[in-house]
This record gives C-alpha cells, structure tokens and sequence, in this order.
C-alpha cells in the first residue's frame, strides 16, 4: 500500500469529531481515491495512531476483535447507537452497533478545505510517482 493513500487517509481520519463516525467508503469518497477495502486495510495495519474507532463498516459495525474498545469510546463520545450495548458490556453478548444514520460526519466548509487540500497533495504525489524523472520538469 502506498504510505501517500495511508497519510491521506488517517490524515482524514483526524479530522472526524468525537461522537461522530464515517463508513471506510465514506472516507474513500472523501478522498476521492480507493476505495472501501483499501481505507479499511489502511485502518488495520495503521489506524492506531488515530481515533480508529470513528471509521468502521457501512452496517455501523464497530472493527472486528474491537467491539469492546470501540463501544467504550463511542459511549464516552455520545456516538448515537442501535440496540444494547450497555447489555454487551456487562455481559459481552447482545448486538448493538453505530447509528451511521445519525452519527455520520458532515464537514463543515473549513473541513472540506482540509480535505481537498489532503486529496489534491494525495494527487500531486501518486502524480510525481508515475512521471519519469526525464519528463519531469522543474
């Protein structure tokens, strides 16, 4: 994976507020590069440095192996949820998951700024990878 997309993505992820969730597409859209399996992987392999648990599947499914950690982040947040978790915790059974619906980030224009200045820099790199050097200009 290209550490570009990967900077680009958890550099998005940044810019989501506590309480707040996006799915992996939503991201990609957001971008405009890739898609939701590879903004998922980004999140596997390196989402740790970032609030991981604001990004998850387009069901509202917390990341897999991570349900409790996440589900203690979004109660903390006040992430709007489905079902029971307060059950899931003390018990560890029942379903519950993020109410995408409601919980989904909309950017404000200032966030939007942000994140067209994250794509376009994605842009100007992946551009530079695939230019020769002879047909570079300077």
């Amino acid at each position: 994976m290209r550490t570009e997309f990967v900077t680009a993505v958890l550099a998005v992820v940044d810019l989501v507020p506590p309480g707040a969730a996006l799915a992996y597409g939503d991201v990609a859209e957001l971008l405009g590069h890739g898609g939701p399996r590879q903004v998922g992987s980004v999140m596997s392999h390196y989402g740790s440095a970032v609030a991981w648990w604001r990004i998850l599947r387009a069901s509202g499914e917390a990341p897999p192996g991570h349900e409790s950690e996440a589900l203690r982040h979004y109660l903390a947040e006040g992430t709007a949820l489905h079902g029971d978790p307060e059950g899931f915790l003390r018990t560890g059974e029942g379903r519950w998951r993020v109410d995408l619906a409601a919980a989904r980030w909309a950017p404000a224009e200032e966030d939007f700024d942000r994140i067209d200045a994250i794509s376009e820099e994605l842009e100007r790199q992946l551009h530079q990878l695939s230019v020769p050097d002879d047909e570079m200009t300077v």
